[in-house]
């Protein structure tokens, strides 16, 4: 018999118990019953007030700029061209219409 004959004939045996392996490990998982798999819950935050010590280092990482900057010093967005919304008329929304709106059942 030649190495080549002999080389085809285990690699089909191979193949034939590999295949009879794979169908018998199939069938037993189609035939296991389901498991419920839950995602990990983490613990809740807790709201910890922020000690002095923390709230001196942040002020001192912002410097004197903590509170030169109010809402007043950011520009109004206005946007312009073809971006979506860019063709819509200007207007002030209040806080009562948006809460409206997230809240329909008031």
């Amino acid at each position: 018999m030649k190495s080549q004959v002999l080389k085809n004939l285990i690699k089909e045996s191979v193949r034939e118990v590999i295949q009879e392996e794979l169908k018998e490990i199939l069938l037993e998982a189609v035939r296991a019953p389901k498991q419920v798999i839950s995602s990990p819950t983490s613990p809740p935050m807790e709201n910890k007030p922020i000690s002095e010590d923390k709230r001196a280092a942040y002020a001192n990482i912002l410097g004197e700029t903590a509170g030169q900057f109010t809402s007043q010093d950011v520009n109004q967005f206005n946007p312009q061209g073809i971006m979506p919304g860019g063709d819509l008329p200007q207007g002030n929304v209040g806080m009562d219409q948006i809460m409206g709106l997230l809240n329909p059942t008031k």
